[in-house]
């Protein structure tokens, strides 16, 4: 028996279930992909895949419940109580015209052949208890030398299907691999080809190399042009100088290495990937040429907004990014007090103040070493006073004010916009008096007619 023959993997009940079944109706059945892969790596899989060489209408006849998800190229979702486990027929795929679809698809009762049209080794490999582990192309020695490398020809798979570009770089960053030297190649020659793939699918592959333990591997992506089509303000970015004390990085260097300081977090490594997108846009260099960035959070702010949406991100992340993409820097040269504090919370937004605090950590430990202890003193003091903010129950918002739009009605005021003029006449009189949010004080205020006039 070989080394990868030897080989056993831990496959949950129903997916060995669903394995025998096929089996014992006569027909060859294999875990494949990325639960093998993940399984060998001693990583959790997601999702357990089943390629096979029944047809679907075959699966579909020897399962109670089955969903027809992708029935045309050969995929049938089988249901065992309510988990669905896809079930895929072995096949060869045709040309592709897309850079994403084949044109049509040939069943096959051959694995190998099923095996070969797969990205890359790594993910080219089937597992069952009868066989171990079917290793063709060579996957467990790309585990071994920690490389991702394409079945076959590089080129040919990526004409296939031009995401697979990202997910060459993806699977790179997410597993602290390095890419094979020929699919490299192959990469810089074919990346012109993802301006034929979806937003949504470059956001998907996108995200999930921010959130891997290498989001820096960024770098490569600007090295194989890729993001000079997925995301050129990146490479301006990199080509940005900062010339300044407090900067030992470019602009984009910089936020390569602030997206390693923070935690992996999709809202928060996307906002590091654009907290300082603008500042090509807005350098200026002084007659001593020191490079300054005066509002390049604003423009930054705005620059984020037509990339996300443009990325077809969904509108709560646009908001959450765009907010701390505006304020990341708000306030560092400030020493706060308790009311610098509400009125800060009130005009960032409650929801997101508390994300600022990683982000501004980040942005300063991604600097040089200039007054770096300094800034993280006026974090720890900002924070420090908002948890104190917490703690008392401090109003900082109209969510928490001690009166309502129905107490003011009540008062004798009409409905309408005046209304929420007065609350937040009201407000400003609490963010500034926290003492004052109760109803008995804030309503003595308006009967005396201090606030309502």
């Amino acid at each position: 028996m070989t080394e990868a023959g030897r080989i056993r993997i831990n496959m949950p009940a129903k997916a060995r279930q669903i394995i025998k079944t096929i089996q014992d109706a006569g027909y060859e059945a294999y875990a494949v992909g990325g639960c093998v892969r993940d399984s060998i790596l001693g990583r959790e899989p997601e999702d357990w895949d089943i390629t096979t060489s029944a047809r679907p209408d075959q699966i579909k006849a020897l399962f109670a419940r089955t969903i027809d998800t992708g029935i045309r190229h050969g995929t049938v979702t089988v249901m065992l109580d309510r988990e669905g486990f896809e079930v895929t027929t072995y096949r060869i795929d045709g040309k592709y015209e897309d850079s994403r679809h084949p044109k049509e698809v040939t069943f096959t009762p051959n694995l190998r052949e099923d095996l070969r049209r797969r990205d890359f080794t790594i993910n080219a490999m089937a597992y069952n208890e009868e066989c171990g582990l079917v290793d063709i192309y060579g996957g467990m020695e790309d585990i071994q030398k920690k490389v991702i490398r394409c079945v076959g020809d590089a080129q040919e798979r990526f004409k296939e299907d031009a995401l697979r570009i990202m997910r060459a770089i993806r699977f790179s960053a997410q597993l602290g691999y390095t890419i094979e030297d020929k699919t490299a190649q192959a990469i810089r020659k074919l990346a012109p080809s993802l301006k034929a793939i979806s937003a949504e699918r470059i956001q998907v592959e996108l995200v999930k190399l921010l959130v891997s333990p290498h989001p820096d591997y960024l770098r490569d992506a600007y090295d194989m042009g890729v993001t000079k089509v997925i995301l050129p303000e990146f490479d301006v970015c990199m080509k940005t100088p900062q010339n300044h004390p407090h900067h030992m990085y470019n602009v984009g260097e910089h936020i390569l290495h602030s997206l390693c300081n923070i935690e992996p977090d999709r809202i928060l490594r996307t906002a590091m990937l654009l907290h300082d997108i603008g500042k090509p846009a807005t350098m200026k260099i002084d007659e001593d040429g020191i490079t300054h960035f005066h509002g390049h959070n604003v423009t930054g702010e705005k620059m984020a907004d037509k990339i996300l949406r443009r990325l077809r991100f969904d509108n709560d992340t646009i908001y959450m990014v765009c907010k701390l993409v505006m304020y990341h820097d708000y306030g560092n040269s400030v020493i706060p007090d308790m009311r610098i504090v509400r009125r800060a919370v009130n005009r960032v937004g409650e929801e997101v103040f508390p994300l600022l605090f990683p982000v501004k950590r980040a942005d300063v430990a991604a600097q040089s070493d200039y007054l770096r202890q300094e800034k993280l003193n006026v974090i720890d003091r900002w924070q420090q006073l908002y948890e104190k903010v917490l703690e008392e129950k401090q109003c900082f918002s109209l969510k928490t004010l001690a009166v309502t739009g129905t107490d003011l009605i009540d008062a004798g005021m009409s409905p309408g916009p005046g209304l929420g003029r007065q609350l937040q006449k009201l407000l400003e009189l609490v963010l500034d008096h926290p003492e004052y949010n109760t109803k008995e004080r804030l309503m003595k205020e308006v009967q005396k007619g201090s606030i309502i006039s």
